[in-house]
């Protein structure tokens, strides 16, 4: 049985992505949450991911661009994004979202991050 755990989410350590993203992660043992602080203007690049995306927009604008269509997602909206479906987000304003994905999906965002993919 795993222990249930308490993260004081200010102290958390931010990210400095690249000059336009920065963000805080916490993982549990299937699931990853993200807070990402996005300026204006900042792309994410195209990806897609094994398990389903909930991009939820705490503050801010975003455009997603999914394979079949474009949506914009505005402050207190939530983008499912299914799994496996390529998908692209570009900032429209200062923008912070949650995001909530499987650990497995989390840690290759990370890891292409790292590797400047």
């Amino acid at each position: 049985m795993t222990r249930p755990a308490l993260t004081r989410w200010d102290d958390l350590p931010l990210d400095k992505v690249t000059e336009m993203v920065a963000r805080k992660a916490i993982s549990g043992v299937d699931i990853s949450l993200t807070q990402s602080y996005l300026k204006k203007g900042a792309l994410v690049p195209w990806h897609a991911h094994r398990g389903e995306q909930l991009i939820y927009v705490l503050q801010g604008a975003l455009r997603a661009r999914l394979a079949d269509r474009d949506v914009t997602v505005r402050e207190g909206e939530v983008l499912a994004v299914p799994p496996a479906v390529p998908h692209q987000a570009e900032a429209l304003d200062d923008t912070f979202v949650l995001d909530v994905l499987s650990k497995a999906d989390a840690d290759e965002v990370r890891h292409a991050s790292e590797s400047g993919g």
